[in-house]
Formats: structure tokens, C-alpha cells, sequence
């Protein structure tokens, strides 16, 4: 079984077009109890950057992103997810994140 202070954020790309491209994550409680809040960050491995965001708030330094939950969706009961998305920009290579962590808040 999973611990309680667990969750998990699985990242996909939705739509890519030139310099430019649309991604949404999905924000699952894999733990054993309700979470109140979470945080979701990665490193963009391109230079891609955000540009406009929807279902959290984000702060981008460099390559690393955080993203924290709005203030609609950071309640999940045990096992329900949530998705934010975003839009963003790229130059040359889109890859998705190796990586992306989820911590409940």
C-alpha cells in the first residue's frame, strides 16, 4: 500500500506546433487519506517556458518549473485525480520532463 503523503503527476504534450505547444498533467492522490493541497514540479529539458497556465500557479526559474494547485482543485479524497494544463514555447526540441514530482501541501 501506498504511504498517506503520497501522490503522483503524469505530464503529457496535447498539441505541438511550430515554437509553440499545449501540455496537461494529471495530479492523482496515490496515498491512503484526502491531501489538501499539492505541488507539481520538472525541469524542462529544451528551454521551454510557460506562457499562460490553467488549473494551478506556476513559478518558472530557468528550467524548473512548480506548480501548485488553484484554489478549486487541491482537495482530492484517496485515489481521485485532478489535470491542470498550459501553453507554452519551445525552439528546436519538445521533450517531455524524465522526471515530474508531485508533493502534497
Amino acid at each position: 500500500a501506498s504511504p498517506s503523503g503520497s501522490c503522483s503527476a503524469t505530464y503529457s504534450v496535447t498539441g505541438s506546433w511550430q515554437g509553440g505547444f499545449q501540455a496537461e498533467v494529471t495530479v492523482r492522490n496515490t496515498g491512503t487519506s484526502a491531501m489538501t493541497g499539492w505541488t507539481v514540479g520538472w525541469s524542462f529539458a529544451n528551454g521551454q517556458s510557460i506562457s499562460q497556465i490553467w488549473g494551478g500557479t506556476h513559478t518558472q526559474t530557468g528550467s524548473s518549473v512548480s506548480v501548485r494547485n488553484a484554489a478549486y482543485n487541491g482537495n482530492l479524497a484517496a485515489n481521485a485525480s485532478t489535470t491542470f494544463g498550459f501553453l507554452g514555447s519551445w525552439t528546436g526540441t519538445n521533450a517531455v520532463p524524465a522526471t515530474v514530482g508531485c508533493t502534497r501541501s
